[in-house]
C-alpha cells in the first residue's frame, strides 16, 4: 500500500497522466471510506488515464521494463495492463468506458519492489509514449 500511494501520488503529478483513481490519495470519491475501513493503507491496485488514448495505452504497456504485463493482482511483483487493448478488447469503445476500461485506462497492482524503481520504470515507460 505504501508502494501504491508513492506511485499514485507520482503520476497525479505526471504530465501525461489525465487522472488517477486510487483510494488512498486525499480528494478521491473513496478516500474517506478507506480511511475508515482499510488500516494500513487502501492497497496496491490503482487505475490512471493517459493522454494519448488507445496508443498511448499500448505504448506505455510495451516499454516498461520492470513491470509484468498480466491480469491478474495481488501478485508480490508489479504488474500493468491496458483493458482496452487485451481483457476488453472484445467490446466497443461504449462499452469499454461504461466497463472503466476506456482507451485511456491502465491498471497497476504495485508490487513491492524499490519504490524509486518502479516509478523509474514508470516514467520512462511514460516518456516513450
Amino acid at each position: 500500500s505504501s508502494n501504491a500511494l508513492k506511485v499514485a501520488e507520482y503520476l497525479q503529478k505526471h504530465n501525461k497522466v489525465s487522472w488517477v483513481s486510487y483510494a488512498g490519495l486525499k480528494g478521491d470519491d473513496y478516500y474517506d471510506l478507506a480511511q475508515k475501513y482499510l488500516n494500513g493503507g487502501a492497497g496496491a491496485v490503482l487505475t490512471f488515464g493517459i493522454k494519448g488514448g488507445f496508443d498511448a495505452g499500448v505504448k506505455v504497456v510495451e516499454s516498461v521494463e520492470l513491470f509484468s504485463h498480466l491480469a491478474n493482482i495481488g501478485d508480490t511483483r508489479s504488474l500493468i495492463i491496458h483493458p482496452s487493448s487485451t481483457t476488453h478488447r472484445q467490446l466497443d469503445e461504449d462499452q469499454q468506458v461504461a466497463a472503466g476500461a476506456g482507451p485511456d485506462v491502465i491498471r497497476l497492482s504495485v508490487g513491492i519492489e524499490n519504490v524509486e524503481d518502479i516509478i523509474a520504470d514508470l516514467d520512462q515507460a511514460l516518456a516513450a509514449s
